[in-house]
């Protein structure tokens, strides 16, 4: 399966997940293709998610460019902003953008940080959506 496909699936499935638990959900035009906005927002009685979504195996990379859009979006928004990895067996992992670290040519994470980092479900839609958003 290419990567657009098994990337355009698991953004239903996320979308999907948060519809059915009340919140208001989109997905952005051209997910995937351009580089303006996250790939899906989440809003439920004023808290807020957005989020690129991988489904990656290993580690998950984004350009330089991506990240600065990121980084700026919840900057602009006050939304928090996070990468969605979907781990085969494991399910979804969010880590904060602010967690990804700087590599030669992309912002990366491996599976390991990720863990370390990261959240799952339950740990997001439990999260102090007052704390201030990690620079």
């Amino acid at each position: 399966m290419n990567r657009y496909v098994k990337g355009a699936r698991g953004e239903r499935e996320l979308l999907s997940i948060f519809a059915q638990m009340g919140f208001s959900v989109m997905r952005s035009a051209g997910s995937g293709v351009n580089s303006i906005s996250p790939d899906i927002i989440a809003i439920k009685s004023g808290k807020g998610f957005a989020f690129e979504c991988k489904a990656w195996e290993s580690s998950v990379a984004i350009e330089p460019e991506k990240y600065e859009v990121l980084k700026s979006w919840e900057s602009n928004t006050g939304l928090r902003t996070f990468i969605a990895w979907r781990m085969n067996g494991k399910g979804w992992f969010f880590i904060p953008i602010a967690k990804l670290r700087q590599a030669e040519k992309s912002y990366r994470i491996s599976k390991k940080e990720a863990f370390e980092n990261g959240m799952s479900m339950e740990q997001l839609i439990s999260m102090d959506m007052n704390a201030t958003i990690q620079k």
